[in-house]
């Protein structure tokens, strides 16, 4: 993993607080909320990202996360609700399957609360659900109602587990994910590392590279990026746009103006507002004043080569 270092985010320093493989604490106004992280497996490496343990001390607590991968989520203790960026309010069940998520969602829990999540990458989300991404984009379903047993057995195995032991829970969680997994056809795997590619690799892509890449034409590329991350290729370029320029902000300290130039925004208000909508915070709230999950959702880019490229950023 190497060795840790001091994160600056807006002036805040997130220190490696040595609990586990990864382990940030921020000291957030409502109390401490903690945030650790641990790489997959490398057999699972291309279905799933970051494995995370969130815990916040306080008796409430609400936050904004960015847009993001599809993720699965078990209310180890605490609950709560999510604020979909389209108005849906939807309470967390205990075994929770987010959707892939397309503009910031505010989220709030209304006791101490402990969770343990998984973020998906396609191949995982095919894995553990299997229909079109985008019938679940911004929202959720309960997953141990959808496909019950294994579900409600490894959130009781998660809530008897030493809750300061974070190697034996991410143990217990990439066994049971190990045995889920399915094997892809090439031609999905290679369609899939080459949106991810695109994604990952221009300033601002353009579906006319995507096409040349596949071979396919937009509208079939529009039917598949749909059923495997949630989204049209235009819409999924713009998050992760906004995705790759928000960390640059906050985690190395770019000028945003600089980088709107760059990153083929028409104006500095049309950047603002894309930054707004996919972070839920603005670029001066980024650089001067990132909320405790922004500063630690931003960690998970510490992972660096342990984790897919795209889950990276997300």
């Amino acid at each position: 993993m190497g060795s840790h270092h001091n994160d600056v985010l807006g002036g805040v320093v997130a220190l490696p607080d040595g609990r586990g493989p990864l382990s940030y604490t921020v000291a957030a106004g409502q109390g401490p909320v903690r945030l650790q992280y641990c790489a997959p497996p490398e057999h699972l490496r291309q279905y799933f990202g970051a494995l995370y343990y969130f815990t916040v001390s306080a008796d409430y607590y609400a936050d904004v996360t960015r847009a993001d991968v599809p993720q699965l989520r078990f209310m180890v203790a605490g609950g709560g609700s999510y604020h979909f960026h389209d108005g849906a309010v939807m309470a967390t069940p205990d075994v929770c399957l987010l959707g892939p998520t397309m503009g910031a969602t505010r989220f709030e829990l209304n006791r101490p609360s402990r969770v343990l999540g998984i973020s998906l990458l396609p191949a995982g989300w095919l894995a553990l659900h299997g229909d079109d991404a985008s019938g679940m984009a911004d929202r959720l379903c309960d997953m141990e109602a959808a496909q019950g047993e294994i579900y409600a057995r490894l959130l009781l195995d998660l809530r008897a587990t030493d809750e300061a032991d974070m190697d034996a829970m991410a143990a217990r969680c990439w066994r049971t994910m190990g045995g889920l997994i399915s094997v892809l056809r090439p031609a999905t795997w290679d369609l899939l590392a080459a949106v991810d590619a695109w994604l990952m690799g221009d300033g601002s892509p353009r579906i006319e590279v995507l096409a040349e890449a596949t071979g396919l034409s937009p509208r079939q590329l529009a039917r598949l990026t749909n059923k495997y991350y949630g989204a049209p290729p235009k819409l999924l370029a713009r998050k992760y746009r906004a995705l790759r320029c928000s960390a640059r902000i906050a985690l190395d300290q770019e000028s945003w103006q600089q980088l709107c130039e760059e990153a083929g925004f028409y104006d500095q208000s049309h950047f603002i507002r894309e930054i707004k909508h996919f972070i839920g915070l603005t670029p001066h709230q980024l650089q001067t004043e990132p909320s405790a999950v922004a500063q630690l959702t931003l960690m998970r880019r510490s992972l660096g080569g342990d984790v897919a490229v795209l889950n990276r950023l997300s």
